[in-house]
Formats: C-alpha cells, sequence, structure tokens
C-alpha cells in the first residue's frame, strides 16, 4: 500500500491555506501535489470543461438534443446489477471492489487509486494506491466525506507504474482527465461514482447526530431510491428516516460550498460508473461510457445479475414542489414525512425517473445556490445540459 508523502517538487499549499478556488475547492487533492501548476486549467471549479473533456475521455460530447445525454452523459450501455455473491460488507454488493481486485489478479493494473479510513476514525479518508486485492478491500465503503483522492498522483510518478485504475467522483476525476497526459501512464482506467451532498467531517458529524438515533454506531449511510436514507449500524441493524424528515432547517449549510456547486451527479468523465440511483431498489446502476468502460464490465459479467434499466412515474411535479420547501428550509413532523415517504414510494419516480428526479432536485438548488452566492460564474461554470434540466422548471427569485 502507497499513502500520500511529500514530494520533493512539491509546491503544495498548506493545510487550512486558501485553495486557487477558494471557498469552492472540493479538496479533490491536485493542490497538495506539484501538479497544482495546472489548477487554473483543471480544477472543475476554475474552468469548467465537461464537453471538452468528454470528447477526450469518450470520442464525443453529450448530443444536447438527447434529453437522456442531459441526464446520464455520453454512454454505450445501461444496466442494472448486482453481485451473485455479494462481498461481505460492502455498502452494495462489492462491483467496483470485484472490478479493481480482477484488474489487479489480471494484472491489467499495477495500482489501484482508492480510499481507506484512518485508523482512528471509520469516516476519515486516506487515499492509497493498492497493489493487492486486500488493500483494495480495505476501502469498501463509501466515505461521505471530502476526499484528496488526486493527493496521490505523485506517488505515482515515484513508483514508476505505468497502468493504473483510479476510482474516484466526478469533481477529482475533472481534474484527473485535465492532467492525465502529464502523468507517463500507457493505460488508464477510470471507475467512478455518482456523487452528491459530500461534507467535510466536522459536517458529517452534524448532519449524524442530526438525522440518527445512534450517530456513534452508524458504518455507512445512503439516500436511497424508497426516498428513505438508510443507516446501518455496527450491529448490522438498519435505521430508515424519511427524506421529508430531514431537519432542512439546520442542515442547509451542512453540504460543502463545491457540492453546491456542482453539476456533474453522473461521473461524466469516467470510463465506467457504477452507482445505484437509475436502478431499481436492491439494484446497481452501471452506465458504460466507452470501450475502456466495457473492457472493465465485461471482467465481472459473469459474476453479475443483470437486467435492462426501467423508467417509471413522474418526477417533475414532485421536483417543482421541492423547489420551494428546501429553499425555505420546510420540515415536516416525523409522521407526516413517514406517510408522505410511503405515499410517492408506491406511485413516485422509480428506475431512470428516479435518477432524473434526484438530479433535477440538485441541478435547480445548486443553480439558486450558484447565482445567489456566485452570480459571476453562473453562465461560464453551468453546463449546457444543466440549464436545459433547470430551465423544465420555475424558480423562486
Amino acid at each position: 500500500m502507497m499513502t500520500v508523502t511529500p514530494h520533493r517538487k512539491a509546491k503544495a499549499l498548506k493545510p487550512g491555506s486558501r485553495r486557487p478556488a477558494k471557498e469552492l475547492c472540493s479538496e479533490c487533492g491536485l493542490c497538495d501535489t506539484y501538479y497544482i501548476h495546472y489548477v487554473k486549467e483543471a480544477c472543475a471549479f476554475i474552468n469548467q470543461q465537461i464537453a471538452e473533456l468528454e470528447t477526450q475521455a469518450h470520442g464525443r460530447s453529450r448530443n444536447l438534443d438527447n434529453e437522456d445525454d442531459w441526464y446520464f452523459g455520453v454512454s454505450q450501455e445501461m444496466i442494472a446489477a448486482r453481485k451473485q455473491q455479494p462481498i461481505e460488507g460492502a455498502q452494495w454488493t462489492g462491483i467496483v471492489s470485484t472490478i479493481a481486485c480482477e484488474m489487479l489478479n489480471r494484472n491489467l493494473v499495477e495500482g489501484v487509486v482508492c480510499v481507506q479510513n484512518t485508523k482512528e476514525d471509520r469516516f476519515q479518508p486516506m487515499p492509497i494506491i493498492a497493489t493487492t486485492p486486500e488493500e483494495v478491500l480495505a476501502a469498501k465503503v463509501n466515505k461521505p466525506t471530502l476526499s484528496p483522492n488526486l493527493s496521490v498522483l505523485e506517488q505515482i510518478e515515484q513508483s514508476g507504474m505505468k497502468r493504473l485504475l483510479v476510482i474516484g467522483v466526478g469533481c477529482q476525476i475533472q481534474a484527473l482527465r485535465a492532467v492525465e497526459k502529464e502523468l507517463g501512464l500507457e493505460k488508464l482506467y477510470v471507475l467512478g461514482t455518482p456523487c452528491v451532498d459530500n461534507v467535510s467531517r466536522e459536517g458529517l458529524q452534524k448532519f449524524l447526530e442530526t438525522t440518527s438515533k445512534s450517530p456513534d454506531t452508524v458504518v455507512h449511510y445512503e439516500f436511497m431510491q424508497d426516498f428513505r436514507i438508510h443507516f446501518k449500524h455496527q450491529d448490522g441493524s438498519i435505521e430508515k428516516v424519511p427524506f421529508f424528515g430531514l431537519k432542512t432547517n439546520q442542515l442547509k449549510d451542512v453540504f460543502a460550498p463545491s457540492c453546491m456547486s456542482c453539476f456533474d451527479y453522473v461521473n461524466s468523465l469516467a470510463d465506467l460508473v457504477v452507482g445505484y440511483m437509475g436502478a431499481p431498489f436492491g439494484w446497481q446502476w452501471i452506465v458504460v461510457r466507452n470501450d475502456t468502460g466495457a473492457e472493465m464490465l465485461d471482467l465481472v459479467r459473469e459474476q453479475l445479475d443483470t437486467q435492462p434499466v426501467m423508467s417509471k412515474g413522474d418526477r417533475k411535479q414532485a421536483v417543482q414542489q421541492s423547489i420551494p420547501a428546501y429553499d425555505k428550509g420546510v420540515t415536516l413532523p416525523m409522521w407526516a414525512a413517514k406517510i408522505m415517504g410511503v405515499v410517492i414510494e408506491r406511485i413516485g419516480p422509480k428506475g431512470l425517473e428516479y435518477a432524473r428526479f434526484s438530479i433535477d432536485s440538485h441541478f435547480t438548488r445548486n443553480y439558486l445556490y450558484l447565482q445567489r452566492n456566485h452570480p459571476e460564474k453562473l453562465d461560464s461554470h453551468v453546463p449546457q445540459y444543466a440549464k436545459n434540466i433547470v430551465g423544465q422548471y420555475e424558480l423562486p427569485e
């Protein structure tokens, strides 16, 4: 396992100092390396360039006449899947970890950039370059905090590795793609996960204490397709809290400004994306964006149960109603939130329509945040596909 160490050429910024992206910094880790020289071109929050980088990574950018491209990006294939034999302790069934282990076992890559946690704190991210399946498996389960994954980029040069798999989220992958040609690699594989609403470690603690009955025993959590947050605890029990029961008035400021300004929920620049929001409950949503992504998925297809993606329901009324509710910090009594959750679960959007609901809800919220807090960036920072999505709704002043 290779962890972060200082590089002799590094001009990294001191912890706590202001980053070039200022308050919009997502702490992706690029500025902790000498690759900070490229930050003005590479940072997703200084120079939004998804369309250009899509062409670089996939051979084309999104077709703006195709609504599915607005929402889900460039794709060759979308399926719902789950492992026939799940990995014990994985957040889902372990598809991401399985792909990474297969790539190491077959010598397709020499290392995997992934995120373990520190010994002191189960939620404190510790980026590593894993060189064994055991190190990969030690990184299973999402870390719901800002994570400096790219801080290990200098380690890649030092190691002499030429074939690498990087697992990351949208802001990290945009920066990675922007400096990809500087890494000296023969082959880069990028396995992405969808990402929304990360927090600082302190923000995570506030979220847990505000939302869970037992914050100190939470192992991991996820906002699920049944419109409930599922908290898994150390004893294996699952606590479910309705979305509509969140104490929005207390949590509006807990999410990182970078996440409130992000329009790459679906990780547009990864070769392969594995998440959940476009799949039925209990399944994972897989998006193959290019031939490299297809190669990665083919490594594990025989280990998966699969089914076609589906779409059911209409999200638009629910999204429109949620915009002013979030904006005003409306919080329902728990009994009302539970009833609303049950009703929406039965008649609300499912499959890809649930994914669109989630994207619409976050993009409208984030557009408003940017409009109010960084109006000078609104035109250049919001991609055209996101403008198309937001334009379907009426926003408050």
